[in-house]
């Protein structure tokens, strides 16, 4: 796609990508795509069930579960914009793509990954308030914070494409850090470039987070072993959440940066985990482990069958 006839300022602008990861799987690809879809839709319809559950049930109406329903809505985010297109390279004999929607990919995806990690911090912070000034929560957490700090999160991710490339080889999706590696820019600079994007986008959140549990770990020192319980029993989900969520980006960066003596499969398998593991695992955690989430909807699935 990008051969020796293309002129040389067209070489640092590549039309298409190719995605070298895919291999021919022959009969098996079918059996892929099913394993794939499955996967696709299990992360719809969890994330939906959490999405609607807090938008029909009035008394989830609360800055916790506000935020817990844009992590659901931030998780079909992402999930769109790599799934689809996942499916189709497997039944694909050919797999290239275009440069515009290559870098929509790569937008949409940091923009996932970058929000996930603000909303998380956040709602460190929320958890923090409630603990440590439950007096002053409702004020300090008031409708109109909440959406103040939703739409930081929303525009807090920052990214720049205008980078010139000299190849067109990519893994097996169009990744920010991978996209770095096609750079025709000294590697020291791409390197500054990267911490500058990506740096913030994982510590200004971890601060947030370790300062709100710092907090948090100093109050319950001081409390009752009851309200030390609540305390853990609120913080629980948002700790094996964001725990989550570190362990799977973290996992795919390193990748990004230098997989040739990695194991294909190994590298397929990290490099999708933080793309199919905390859409599934957040709702199934928030959902399992907070009661009022809970009894909404099991609530709604006695009334769905008293009904038929």
């Amino acid at each position: 796609v990008c051969g020796s006839d293309m002129s040389s300022n067209n070489s640092l602008t590549p039309l298409y990508f190719q995605l070298t990861l895919f291999t021919d799987q022959g009969r098996l690809r079918y059996l892929s795509f099913s394993l794939c879809l499955l996967i696709y839709m299990t992360i719809i319809c969890v994330n939906a069930v959490i999405i609607l559950s807090v938008c029909v049930e009035k008394s989830l109406h609360q800055p916790m579960y506000i935020f817990i329903c844009c992590l659901s809505v931030n998780s079909v985010y992402g999930s769109a914009a790599f799934f689809p297109r996942f499916l189709m390279d497997i039944l694909s004999d050919t797999h290239f793509i275009s440069r515009p929607f290559c870098f929509i990919q790569i937008y949409v995806i940091y923009t996932y990954a970058s929000c996930e990690l603000t909303i998380l911090g956040i709602m460190a912070y929320d958890r923090f308030v409630a603990i440590c000034q439950p007096l002053y929560y409702h004020s300090k957490m008031s409708f109109r914070t909440v959406i103040q700090l939703l739409i930081f999160a929303v525009l807090y991710p920052v990214f720049s494409s205008s980078v010139p490339l000299c190849g067109n080889q990519l893994h097996i999706f169009c990744s920010f850090l991978s996209m770095l590696q096609l750079s025709c820019v000294k590697e020291s600079v791409m390197n500054i470039v990267g911490q500058l994007l990506v740096v913030p986008s994982i510590f200004l959140p971890l601060f947030f987070v370790l300062y709100s549990y710092l907090h948090i770990v100093l109050v319950c020192r001081r409390s009752s072993s009851e309200f030390r319980g609540k305390a853990l029993q609120t913080c629980l989900p948002h700790i094996v959440t964001y725990v989550n969520f570190c362990i799977s980006v973290f996992c795919e960066v390193p990748l990004s940066l230098n997989f040739s003596e990695v194991n294909t499969y190994v590298i397929v398998v990290l490099s999708l985990e933080f793309l199919i593991i905390p859409p599934i695992n957040n709702p199934l955690v928030y959902g399992l482990k907070l009661p009022q989430i809970r009894r909404v909807i099991f609530g709604y699935v006695k009334i769905h069958i008293r009904q038929r």
